[in-house]
């Protein structure tokens, strides 16, 4: 029965389960192992050969579709980022105890936030297609059937929605690093308005490739600190050089409130606010006074009715250079 709970006030938003696949941890369990033993996952790029490049360390998942359970159709179809986040919402479907059987599937919807999509698979086909780039005229006839799947980065959302079940909204959210915080904004907002009870929400990457790699060494954006992976992430520290490219992806199952304490849910917590903004300045520099920013968190701060020395915990996504932070 869909959730008539808001009709008089907003719906509240709780997270009833969590799926992680994360570099040095497959899981949400060995995920946060990793975290609190201050652990890193970092080292020299093994999914191809780096020397040509600026940058040539990454933080990588030691991922085997196939021991995920993964079918070898699902496997020759879906790109690494979308094995991720198959596997990722299969685990927070299971770590929350819904029984999506007893759900009208209409009132389930998928939201996936990605920066890069499918790049790995695009790049690797079109290798194949234009016979590494010696012909610019691409023969279709080695192209794999599933290569429109790859070019559209709608289909990671729509294979999730087949793996669940869902038939409610499905969408994808791309706003570069913010795409998962985004796709779990516009989660919240679908369940709000009363048009879902369930999502199944977060984000999905696999950008490790030769193209995404030259993307960030021509504009100096990653660390050159090849010959020290372990310590080559260091934000606020004065001899930060740039970020290190990773991997990974994360789901939450989100319900209504009202959904989740009739089934008697567990819950990790409630999103009580979100704000975004957009400096509409340049695409990677900030204003020098930050404002943007600040009524981002202003913003996300009254939807929360929480007061700025209320808040205990601040993550931060940061670019380990000089300018940024």
């Amino acid at each position: 029965m869909p959730d008539q709970s808001g009709d008089a006030e907003r719906r509240r938003v709780v997270i009833t389960g969590i799926g992680v696949v994360a570099p040095g941890g497959i899981g949400r369990k060995r995920f946060w192992d990793l975290l609190v033993s201050g652990r890193t996952a970092t080292r020299r790029i093994s999914h191809f050969d780096p020397t040509p490049f600026r940058s040539q360390i990454a933080a990588e998942c030691d991922f085997d579709p196939a021991e995920h359970n993964l079918t070898p159709r699902e496997i020759r179809r879906c790109d690494r980022m979308a094995q991720f986040a198959i596997v990722c919402a299969r685990e927070a479907l299971a770590d929350s105890a819904i029984d999506l059987g007893r759900i009208d599937p209409a009132r389930v919807g998928v939201c996936v936030g990605t920066a890069v999509g499918a790049t790995v698979s695009l790049e690797q086909e079109y290798v194949v297609v234009s016979d590494s780039g010696a012909h610019w005229q691409v023969d279709q006839g080695y192209a794999v059937p599933h290569l429109y799947d790859y070019l559209v980065p709608s289909s990671v959302a729509a294979e999730v929605a087949w793996q669940v079940g869902a038939e409610g909204p499905a969408a994808v959210v791309s706003t570069g690093c913010t795409s998962g915080i985004d796709a779990v904004a516009h989660a919240v907002e679908l369940i709000r308005e009363g048009a879902v009870d369930v999502m199944v929400a977060g984000a999905s990457d696999a950008p490790i490739s030769p193209i995404t790699v030259a993307c960030f060494d021509a504009i100096k954006a990653t660390s050159p600190r090849n010959d020290d992976p372990e310590h080559a992430s260091r934000p606020f520290d004065r001899t930060r050089d740039g970020f290190v490219l990773g991997e990974g992806a994360a789901m939450f199952v989100l319900e209504s409130a009202a959904h989740a304490e009739r089934r008697g849910a567990s819950r990790y917590a409630e999103i009580a606010g979100f704000g975004s903004r957009c400096n509409a300045y340049h695409m990677t520099g900030l204003r020098p006074d930050g404002r943007e920013m600040a009524e981002a968190i202003r913003v996300a701060l009254a939807e929360a009715r929480v007061n700025p020395d209320e808040v205990v915990i601040n993550n931060l996504t940061l670019r380990t250079k000089r300018i940024g932070e």
